[in-house]
């Protein structure tokens, strides 16, 4: 198995949002309120997100109530977002040399 690919934002912001498990609606709010109002998601690229993550195991159905499904991160989300949280950490401190420009 080779090095884990870098996530996209909303990968991120979806996992972070999922630490508090969540149906859809309530995810995007997350993400919206975690970004600061930067991120505004839409259902249809949440669900694409959901779907993939689902099937990578980064996170899992906790519940389902009609059609509101509610996720939550797993064990293996948690260690993805972690390692994604010091790769993002890394990449500033090595842009560091540009608050050192004249």
């Amino acid at each position: 198995m080779g090095e884990p690919q870098p996530m996209t934002e909303a990968m991120y912001y979806v996992l972070l949002a999922l630490l508090e498990p969540g149906h859809g609606y309530a995810t995007m709010q997350r993400v919206r309120d975690l970004s600061g109002g930067r991120l505004m998601m839409g259902p249809g690229t949440l669900y694409g997100i959901l779907t993939r993550m689902k099937k990578e195991g980064l996170i899992a159905l906790e519940a389902q109530e009609d059609r509101r499904k509610t996720y939550q991160i797993t064990e293996e989300g948690r260690r993805a977002l972690r390692q994604e949280y010091r790769r993002l950490r890394q990449m500033v401190r090595d842009g560091a040399a540009l608050e050192e420009e004249t």
